[in-house]
């Protein structure tokens, strides 16, 4: 876990730091990006109780990795870039028993979790991963979705996102979608896991 962790903060690291290489002490309120995703999340999750509402799955996924990159950078700015230190604070906080009492239904952990960001500035890594096992996923699944997306998103940002000449489409298919396919393709345990990706990556879009 811990190497899993280190691997996930570098590139989170790298990727912010391919934005604004002085990331780390601009002040970028991370805290603040994880309580508007967990409001993002409840959306999908469905909290109206005057209209009926379904559970979409994947969507309430995508917001919970999108934390998660948040996370990691709160994480980051704290310990002001150093990696290793982040890690092991982190590696320390999943050990903890979960204070979570099983009473607690889904809402509650993601109100939890916003209220943590916003009082702590950081992500309450327990209450996290409950979240991720109501929705069926491992970290070690949390880990092969977020190395895909931070991989697409720093090919998005090699291959000119951001003036606009960025083909989401290959082949008739979105980017999302062949990532997915190449991803699960590969061995996620594997060093040059991210660096696979890429490759694959590449090679579709350049076909």
């Amino acid at each position: 876990m811990k190497q899993k962790l280190i691997a996930m903060l570098t590139l989170q690291d790298s990727l912010n730091r391919h934005i604004n290489p002085a990331w780390v002490m601009a002040g970028y309120e991370w805290y603040r990006a994880i309580w508007v995703e967990c409001a993002e999340l409840m959306d999908h999750y469905g909290w109206k109780w005057w209209k009926s509402q379904e559970h979409d799955r994947d969507q309430i996924r995508l917001e919970l990795i999108d934390i998660w990159h948040f996370g990691l950078s709160a994480e980051l700015v704290q310990h002001q870039g150093d990696i290793q230190k982040a890690a092991e604070r982190m590696l320390s906080e999943l050990e903890q028993e979960d204070t979570l009492s099983p009473a607690v239904v889904f809402k509650q952990a993601v109100d939890q979790l916003a209220s943590h960001a916003l009082i702590h500035h950081s992500l309450r890594l327990p209450v996290f991963l409950q979240l991720l096992a109501e929705m069926d996923t491992s970290f070690d699944d949390l880990y092969r979705i977020y190395v895909g997306k931070n991989v697409l998103n720093r090919f998005r940002q090699d291959n000119g996102y951001k003036d606009g000449s960025y083909r989401k489409l290959w082949q008739g298919r979105e980017d999302n979608e062949h990532l997915a396919e190449i991803m699960y393709s590969l061995d996620a345990d594997a060093i040059e896991f991210p660096q696979q990706i890429e490759q694959a990556l590449a090679a579709r879009y350049n076909a």
